[in-house]
């Protein structure tokens, strides 16, 4: 198939779905005992709300949304200590858009730049590398988060600015990784996790092999997806065939795009570039060792956490959810959004209490904006 569309047809959507129902029967599952599939990626939460595929797909199958949104699992210490920096004098403050209204303690980045701040969005480090060209007496500082799909953009823009000498960019530097949060999933015994659909996006950069350990180590299938309805049905059904046959395999639905190596140029310029942090917090999981990522010694002019004391390079705060939000809970597939107190009513998108409702990849945003939920949680 060469085409979207060709992804988007119900004639072999209608086809899928009868194999996947074909196949749940055959493993007994029911929705008083349902197989637990979590989909790690925040867009393809999103795609199974958009097409409806919760609805579609048999009731002996029930969809965990992991922690697979960058901006969700950021905790509201980082948020704070951006904001922080985006205060000095003279910084410009270069950001995505999905980071703008995350709340912290004190106040979200939109209501910093209400405030006075200069924050800006962009759609590159790139970009906030060109204000600092054009900005030689400013300190332009890049907010650099995101799991290995944005990792490689933010390595390239810190080795451009080192060979060309710019003094005015450093990042804020709070970009992670997406096998560690997985290996703290299955090392929690009260989660009930029967496979994996493995981020499309991350794995183009990683590759597949990454992934080996949840095979591996905990028996568990996961087929990494792609984005399109089709591409979501075929995965789950590849799930089910290996948890119907008794086998636990890393398989790749979106071969098309992700080669099982990874992208040799993006993962050369973040070896060095980056090293591992002893640890990172996530938003409701905590800390996890060797989670998050840092900048080497080598490049470390460009690092905003060192130029401005801030951050895990200066101390470490961790900080309580606001009363009544468990998106903690939610990111980490405990409970729906729906089961928050506080989804729809002290929690919207106009008003959020945690990224979750904020984030182009939150689930609490794919609830609200599809499938009626935002009526359910009115009434």
């Amino acid at each position: 198939m060469k085409y979207a569309d060709e992804f988007r047809d119900p004639v072999a959507a209608r086809g899928l779905l009868a194999k996947i129902a074909a196949v749940t029967d055959a493993i007994g599952a029911t929705a008083d005992k349902p197989l637990h599939i979590m989909e790690i990626c925040g867009g393809h939460t999103h795609a199974i709300f958009r097409y409806g595929l919760d609805k579609l797909t048999p009731p002996g199958i029930e969809f965990i949304h992991g922690p697979g949104c960058p901006v969700c699992v950021l905790p509201m210490s980082r948020v704070d200590e951006c904001v922080q920096i985006a205060e000095q004098p003279g910084v410009i403050l270069c950001t995505f858009g999905d980071a703008m209204r995350v709340p912290g303690t004190r106040k979200s980045l939109m209501q910093a730049k209400a405030d006075g701040c200069d924050i800006r969005m962009v759609y590159s480090p790139l970009d906030a590398l060109e204000l600092a060209r054009r900005n030689p007496a400013r300190e332009v500082v890049f907010f650099g988060l995101g799991f290995e799909t944005t990792t490689p953009s933010t390595a390239f823009s810190i080795q451009q600015a080192a060979s060309e000498g710019l003094e005015n960019f450093t990042v804020f530097c709070n970009h992670i990784t997406v096998p560690p949060p997985i290996k703290a999933l299955l090392d929690d015994p009260e989660m009930r996790l029967d496979g994996f659909v493995g981020p499309g996006h991350v794995s183009m950069v990683i590759g597949v092999r990454p992934y080996d350990f949840i095979a591996r180590d905990y028996g568990k299938p996961i087929v990494v997806a792609g984005f399109e309805p089709l591409d979501l049905l075929q995965s789950v059904l590849m799930v089910l065939e290996q948890i119907r046959d008794g086998r636990a395999e890393v398989e790749n639905q979106y071969a098309r795009v992700v080669p099982d190596e990874g992208n040799p140029a993006s993962i050369a310029a973040c070896d060095d570039v980056y090293e591992k942090r002893d640890r990172f917090e996530w938003r409701g999981l905590g800390e996890i060792d060797a989670s998050g990522l840092k900048i080497r010694e080598k490049y470390a002019a460009f690092d905003a956490e060192r130029k401005f004391g801030i951050g895990y390079g200066a101390s470490n705060r961790s900080v309580e959810e606001p009363e009544g939000c468990r998106c903690g809970d939610v990111m980490t597939g405990r409970i729906k959004p729906l089961q928050c107190p506080q989804f729809g009513a002290g929690c919207t998108p106009e008003t959020p209490l945690g990224a979750l409702m904020v984030s182009s990849e939150g689930a609490c945003a794919a609830y609200y904006q599809y499938g009626g939920a935002r009526l359910e949680a009115a009434q």
